[in-house]
């Protein structure tokens, strides 16, 4: 049981900044970490629905903040709770994968604390496409991107402990390699069954176009680690789940957008 609850705080402790007792970093404390990495995603689904509703309630009682001022509230809701751990993935990966660079330079890159141009230029443009996609929230799209934010961080974990490995060392690789790889493995497959069932039953079609979307983001994953880098870093496991997000988040308002103009 002291396995289960250091791998939890482990968890949120290394993919959030929300604070948890310090817990030792051994093979055995990390093992189960995986198992726990998508109820992040849920806290930041939770708050994302509550700030949504909190919008319409304050608007009722006379409080009429701006659209815009509750956009980027929703905005930074995911880099507020992870302390931007995921975008940094998403940057790294991007400078990477724009330097047209043989492999090994580009697993460099990875590696390099510095922004470059391309970094800056792919956070102004992924920050505007979400702002532009969260202005045009409606009840029934906030319901299914809240529950993106599990989805997102399932496939996440499977493939940290599914897919090959592009180095022997690093935060994938450490997680990977010290997993309870069939134990962990399950229980994510059991997330994902749960959220997907959960998508369609509050979304209908919204909750179907955010399942095929994260599924196609999924397998371009797979093939562009594979053949770009030789399998997947942590980097490139926070570049997915980035890229799951805002596909998923789009892809659903767009479908929103279209069927209730069909409606009029």
């Amino acid at each position: 049981m002291s396995r289960i609850w250091n791998s939890f705080k482990i968890a949120f402790s290394m993919y959030s900044r929300i604070p948890m007792p310090k817990s030792e970093w051994t093979e055995e404390n990390i093992s189960y970490a995986m198992c726990f990495f998508p109820l992040v995603g849920g806290v930041i689904g939770a708050i994302t629905y509550g700030l949504f509703v909190l919008k319409g309630v304050a608007a009722s009682q006379g409080v009429l903040f701006s659209d815009l001022f509750w956009t980027i509230l929703l905005l930074l809701v995911p880099i507020a709770i992870t302390g931007g751990i995921h975008m940094d993935g998403f940057l790294d990966t991007q400078d990477a994968v724009s330097s047209y660079q043989p492999r090994e330079k580009r697993l460099e890159i990875l590696k390099d604390s510095h922004a470059g141009a391309f970094a800056i230029i792919s956070c102004a443009v992924y920050l505007l496409a979400y702002l532009g996609i969260y202005s045009s929230l409606t009840i029934r799209s906030v319901t299914v991107i809240a529950w993106s934010f599990l989805l997102s961080r399932s496939l996440s974990g499977l493939s940290v402990i599914t897919f090959p490995q592009a180095r022997k060392e690093g935060m994938a690789a450490t997680f990977s390699q010290n997993a309870a790889k069939k134990a962990s493995k399950r229980v994510l497959l059991i997330y994902v069954a749960i959220i997907c069932s959960s998508m369609v039953l509050t979304g209908k079609i919204l909750g179907i176009v955010a399942i095929v979307t994260a599924g196609l983001v999924f397998w371009y994953y797979y093939r562009m680690a594979m053949s770009k880098f030789g399998g997947i870093t942590g980097d490139l496991a926070g570049y997915f789940l980035q890229m799951c997000e805002l596909l998923m988040a789009a892809s659903v308002v767009i479908v929103d957008v279209i069927v209730k103009g069909l409606a009029v």
